[in-house]
């Protein structure tokens, strides 16, 4: 079978080098080789593309049209490797934690704490992937590693090892000129009320507390999560529900806000804290546990 792929990576590295400088003596100069073994792994390249990639004059080298259209492409992969690296590995003085967190936490309320975070520890960084459901952080994917979760539910969800961070409380958001024509749990059902439906905490529970309203005549319609919820009311579609603090930043960058006629309740599920697998958590991971717990105690 002919052999397609390129042998040699250090191939396309010296490649790139050598059309940047236009020249095999600068090229080696720049990678800390000799000029002959520049020009032997350019021959070699070019031998096994089946393709002359340079016009070679004694002082100076040219790309061909070949070699022209093939430099943006090795430019590219090659980037992507070493960004790709950064991302997973980090410099040499920093260190990475991995925090996997539930989407609309992720996207609203982290973001600030974790920025103060890493201001107060230059050393760390902080790389965040998400989950929606339980089984997202029950099953932890190669290359999807945790160091710290935090995860949406019940408290019989979860392990005893699992802590109680953030507890929820649920306001029904709008758009202020909508806002300004619900008077009454009767004027509600002219509109749409997203629903979350993996959530136990509800529209049942705020209109439960309603005098005369009456759940069959409301309009609900279904959706997977708050974010959306949040930015169809944003749309001036109906009203949602917000999810306190987490959703705090997301409510005041779509410009809805809280419907006061109706109350404000807590909601009966919660955000943990967890140790992926129940073992013991890093130092660093430790540390930013810590301090997530800390900035949550102040929300309380």
């Amino acid at each position: 079978m002919t052999q397609t792929r390129i042998p040699s990576l250090n191939w396309l590295r010296v490649f790139e080098a050598a059309a940047q400088e236009e020249s095999f003596v600068r090229a080696a100069e720049r990678l800390n080789m000799s000029p002959p073994a520049v020009s032997q792994q350019v021959k070699a390249l070019e031998e096994h593309l089946g393709r002359q990639l340079f016009q070679r004059a004694p002082q100076k080298v040219r790309l061909t049209p070949a070699g022209a259209a093939f430099l943006p492409v090795v430019q590219h992969s090659l980037a992507s490797v070493e960004t790709t690296a950064a991302a997973l590995f980090g410099g040499k003085t920093q260190a990475t934690i991995t925090l996997q967190a539930v989407t609309l936490l992720a996207a609203s309320w982290l973001p600030e704490h974790l920025a103060a975070f890493e201001a107060a520890h230059p050393g760390l960084r902080v790389d965040v992937i998400t989950g929606e459901t339980l089984s997202d952080f029950r099953t932890i994917l190669p290359g999807r590693e945790p160091d710290l979760q935090i995860a949406f539910g019940s408290v019989t969800d979860f392990a005893d090892t699992a802590e109680p961070f953030l507890q929820e409380s649920l306001h029904i958001v709008v758009r202020p000129e909508l806002a300004a024509q619900v008077e009454n749990a009767e004027d509600l059902t002219k509109f749409s009320l997203f629903e979350v439906a993996a959530h136990r905490s509800g529209w049942h529970q705020i209109l439960s507390l309603v005098p005369d309203a009456d759940l069959r005549a409301m309009k609900f319609r279904m959706v997977d999560s708050t974010s959306i919820a949040l930015s169809l009311a944003a749309q001036g579609l109906g009203f949602a529900l917000a999810r306190a603090p987490a959703s705090d930043e997301m409510v005041a960058a779509y410009g809805l806000q809280y419907c006061e006629t109706f109350p404000t309740i807590r909601g009966v599920q919660r955000y943990f804290l967890l140790s992926p697998g129940g073992g013991p958590l890093s130092r660093n991971a430790a540390k930013l546990k810590t301090y997530l717990t800390t900035a949550g105690a102040q929300q309380a």
